[in-house]
């Protein structure tokens, strides 16, 4: 088994004065990296069924498509408004300096559909939890929330409390 935080480059002052950025694309080009990053995730899933990974805008799509073929389920993207070309769902949320929607397609989950919500990164998880509101109200039972990396310091994962959330990496 291969340490994946070797696969991750700190990138000090990014996109602002005072953030330390963990940059993801080490790891997408090592094919080593990013088996081992993916049996990873299927292991935290162990048995349970998924019908549908639904993945957020944009760099979840990476691993959700994978898991997607892997689990042999269906993949579901939520993007930002206006990039789904069908009817949708959509929901505001509050970010750290004013508020932002993610969508999904109306017609992407069905009730009792089993969903892995996947993403990049847990941060402060308005992301996170937004996608989970979307899924709940189409009538998806998640069952499990995943991210490659965990910012635990943000403490993104209470705004995730009624949900199984597991990561990877956690900073």
């Amino acid at each position: 088994m291969i340490n994946l935080s070797n696969y991750i480059r700190e990138i000090p002052d990014f996109p602002k004065e005072g953030i330390q950025f963990k940059d993801i694309t080490p790891l997408l080009k090592s094919p080593e990296a990013i088996k081992e990053s993916l049996d990873q995730f299927l292991a935290l899933l162990g048995d349970e069924k998924i019908d549908k990974v639904v993945a957020i805008e944009s760099r979840g799509f990476l691993f959700g498509m994978l898991l997607a073929e892997k689990l042999n389920a269906g993949f579901v993207p939520i993007r930002k408004p206006g990039k789904l070309p069908s009817d949708t769902y959509s929901e505001v949320y509050e970010l750290e300096y004013g508020k932002d929607t993610l969508e999904i397609h109306s017609d992407a989950i069905e009730k009792g559909d089993r969903i892995l919500i996947h993403d990049d990164v847990l941060a402060t998880g308005g992301t996170a939890r937004t996608a989970c509101n979307l899924v709940k109200r189409m009538g998806g039972k998640i069952v499990q929330c995943n991210f490659l990396i965990e910012l635990a310091f943000l403490n993104g994962r209470n705004k995730l409390k009624s949900f199984p959330v597991e990561s990877l990496l956690k900073y």
